[in-house]
């Protein structure tokens, strides 16, 4: 499969997908076909899978390598693939990276290793063996509150300068931290600075950022694509009212009471109302309870009732559907494989 080509810099949103799973280790194909389907049509920049929100560091590698395969032939070129390739031992990232590049995707994306906390010497000399043995572009993932550890300033000024490595996703949520990388950013050209938590979208974008890679994308890619557009086109009316909703929407859906990947379980319960897939998630969560399916169901008829300006998708029958109202996301949530 020829991958698409990796613009640089990257620039847009680039949803993390969630990987559809059919049980904790078993891919559910049908489930992500549907899902790429319905987040591509929203006219994205890319597709990054196997990241937090598609529970990577969780998943076998069996069944990450599938992913990968699946993935790359439903996408068919059509927009640039990024696989996360993240792990505590450094020969499974490299060969993780070599399998990608061979199922024909465009670039990986790598965090500090997660399990001993690396010092910055450290951390330089492994992202640089890493991006020498890679086939693919490297996109950096800084992630301290998971991985213990940040890329400093000074370790970026020399990551920075290393040809194969042509970008950052950030989700530290710390906008100071962004500031200064924005800076060191200018003196590399082509080198993308995406961020991870949505809430933080428009303010990035209207200070120099490249685009996001938001989780809430898997389920309203065009409204995410919508203020991403608005804030870099300086429309600071339709910015401040983009930027509300994915702000309610995140509020609504993300905070999913007792479990331990709320956000994850989160999008995953609202695309199984969608019909789009199963709200299973890999060990050690599984499927969500029927008093979690009950919150969803609940958050979301509500939020058909209170917004109206955010193009939605849901599903029908397990088919991509066309925006939604208010009215059929409410619908769509009390029953969820109606017409």
């Amino acid at each position: 499969m020829q991958p698409s080509p990796l613009p640089q810099p990257l620039r847009g949103i680039v949803p993390p997908m969630v990987t559809p799973l059919a049980d904790p280790d078993r891919l559910d194909v049908p489930g992500v076909e549907r899902l790429i389907d319905h987040i591509l049509g929203a006219e994205v920049s890319g597709l990054f899978i196997l990241g937090t929100t598609g529970e990577g560091p969780s998943l076998g590698y069996r069944l990450r390598q599938e992913l990968i395969e699946v993935v790359s032939e439903r996408v068919a070129g059509r927009v640039p693939v990024l696989v996360g390739v993240s792990d505590s031992a450094f020969a499974e990232s490299v060969a993780l990276a070599e399998f990608a590049a061979d199922a024909g995707v465009s670039a990986v994306v790598l965090a500090p290793p997660y399990y001993y906390a690396a010092r910055q010497e450290e951390l330089a000399r492994y992202v640089q063996h890493f991006a020498a043995a890679s086939p693919l572009p490297v996109f950096l993932y800084n992630l301290p509150s998971l991985t213990k550890t940040t890329f400093e300033f000074d370790t970026l000024r020399r990551l920075i300068e290393t040809p194969n490595i042509v970008g950052l996703k950030d989700s530290s949520a710390n906008m100071i931290y962004f500031h200064g990388v924005r800076r060191l950013v200018g003196t590399r050209p082509g080198w993308s600075l995406l961020v991870g938590p949505e809430e933080l979208l428009a303010e990035s974008v209207l200070f120099g950022g490249d685009g996001g890679v938001c989780g809430g994308a898997n389920l309203f890619p065009r409204l995410y694509v919508d203020l991403y557009r608005a804030a870099r086109d300086g429309d600071l009316a339709r910015t401040r009212k983009l930027h509300d909703d994915v702000i309610r929407i995140a509020a609504a859906l993300y905070a999913l009471p007792g479990h331990g990947a709320p956000v994850t379980a989160g999008i995953k319960g609202v695309l199984a109302c969608w019909g789009l897939c199963r709200d299973v998630l890999a060990e050690p969560f599984g499927p969500l309870s029927e008093n979690h399916r009950q919150h969803i169901r609940g958050r979301l008829e509500g939020l058909g009732e209170s917004w109206a300006s955010a193009a939605a998708a849901a599903a029908t029958k397990g088919e991509p559907a066309v925006s939604a109202t208010p009215d059929r996301m409410a619908s769509a949530a009390r029953d969820p494989m109606s017409p």
